[in-house]
């Protein structure tokens, strides 16, 4: 046991559920999206389904949190008390977040180690989570975050999306290629790649057969693990993110935590509604 204090930061992008945050304790960074009327703070001001039903009428952009609720978030973990920070966060390579909570923590009043998770969504938020119970467990500091690294690099996400058009408006769609069989209903499975770059690891035809191969790819990502943890995130599609879940459970016998949930308003803007998505994380 430890004498310290750790607190653990993530952003919103990496789409930590609600509750597990407000379990463990685990300060979150909000995204911003950005409407022209007006902007909002990601998860806290505005939710997926809002962002899923403007769509038609505008599509709104995402960018960094901003600097004063960095600023207020590290002060407040510093007036409860906690002597250490670690930051887990999404992808440099997908967003500047990374980068722009490392510059804080160069100033920070707390010792700070700032994380890339090379990953997108809960492919980083699981990472969190386990960071976050480490800490609970009053687990030491430098433990927390040998074993933070260790989980990054054994974990892996596979999803699907619906549509590639918000992805490509975002700007963000990477080596995936936005025409990739549009007139045949070819869906690209996608992951991140060893930079934290989205990449396509595999194609399958229409819904049904792209869901299929997210869960075969999965599959065999966890097959040699004696324990895993699994996150099936969903954009609007709860019933197939439920029916995946158990599928998983059913044919992995090795799964020692699992949970759904919905992806982030800022994801959201980038991936639309149907996103359907397994994270596996090798314990």
């Amino acid at each position: 046991m430890t004498e310290e204090k750790v607190a653990i930061l993530t952003d919103s992008g990496s789409d930590v559920p609600v509750e597990i945050a407000k379990e463990l304790g685990i300060f979150v960074l909000p995204l911003q999206v950005n409407y022209k009327a007006r902007s909002f703070r990601d998860g806290v001001e505005i939710d997926a389904q809002t962002v899923y039903e403007g769509l038609e009428t505008e599509v709104p952009t995402t960018s960094l949190p901003l600097g004063s609720d960095l600023t207020d978030l590290l002060e407040k973990i510093k007036n409860e008390g906690y002597t250490r920070i670690l930051g887990v966060l999404l992808s440099s390579g997908l967003s500047g977040t990374h980068n722009m909570v490392r510059l804080a923590a160069a100033d920070c009043a707390i010792p700070m180690e700032v994380l890339d998770t090379k990953n997108i969504g809960i492919g980083s938020g699981i990472s969190a989570i386990k960071a976050a119970r480490l800490a609970k467990d009053g687990v030491a500091y430098n433990e927390i975050v040998k074993a933070t690294m260790h989980a990054i690099e054994n974990t892996k996400i596979f999803f699907v999306l619906s549509t590639l058009e918000y992805l490509k408006r975002g700007g963000r769609i990477g080596k995936v290629s936005a025409i990739i069989g549009s007139a045949f209903d070819i869906k690209p499975i996608i992951t991140c790649n060893e930079e934290g770059i989205y990449t396509t690891i595999s194609k399958a035809r229409g819904r049904k057969q792209s869901l299929r191969k997210v869960v075969e790819l999965a599959l065999e990502y966890a097959k040699d693990a004696s324990s895993v943890s699994l996150a099936i995130a969903h954009g609007n599609a709860l019933d197939d993110a439920n029916e995946i879940k158990k599928e998983m459970t059913d044919q992995l016998k090795t799964v020692s935590n699992v949970f759904v949930g919905p992806v982030s308003p800022a994801l959201g803007v980038h991936t639309g509604p149907g996103l359907l998505g397994i994270c596996v994380q090798k314990i």
